[in-house]
């Protein structure tokens, strides 16, 4: 393996772990806060990051649909490019770190993990981090020309934050458990 190799594959690996270190040093200091007129400034913050996050989920998808599209090499490829991995770093990362501290946060502290709804909630958003996960890898293979998937795969990609979304939020209003 020649270095650019080695540091292409740790590249992924540093930044996941300096994000880790991110959300544990974050909620860290919300756990020891934890004022009482704290809590809803943080549901403020948690709202906004979960529109964030999701709004990037809802656009990422549909901009592989339009990049599987273009011939590769082209400008148009190299602008999807470009596009794909500032949406990536700049809003969905960053909003999903966000979403994951400080909806913990409100669990512990509002409910303390206790209701099926909760359970049912936090399972579903793990669900739409792994989807987070397979957008992140699939913006690399686009970054490489690797994609393989036709743009029908993306259509129905698109989609699946949007069911996710709707499950969670009528978990979270409606309480059905």
């Amino acid at each position: 393996m020649t270095e650019p190799q080695i540091k292409s594959e740790a590249g992924p690996a540093m930044r996941a772990a300096g994000a880790l270190a991110i959300v544990a040093v974050l909620a860290a200091l919300l756990f020891w806060l934890d004022p009482v007129a704290l809590y809803p400034w943080v549901k403020a913050a948690h709202v906004i990051a979960v529109i964030s996050w999701m709004a990037g989920m809802l656009y990422l998808p549909r901009l592989f649909v339009y990049h599987a599209e273009a011939e590769r090499g082209s400008d148009k490829s190299e602008t999807f490019k470009v596009m794909e991995r500032r949406l990536l770093r700049a809003i969905i990362n960053p909003a999903m770190v966000a979403t994951w501290v400080l909806g913990l946060w409100l669990a512990w502290r509002g409910f303390g993990f206790v209701g099926g709804w909760l359970h049912a909630k936090i399972a579903a958003v793990l669900l739409l981090s792994g989807v987070h996960g397979y957008l992140s890898a699939s913006v690399r293979r686009f970054a490489e020309d690797r994609n393989e998937r036709p743009t029908h795969h993306w259509r129905i990609v698109n989609e699946i934050p949007t069911v996710l979304m709707i499950v969670i939020v009528i978990l979270v209003v409606v309480k059905p458990f």
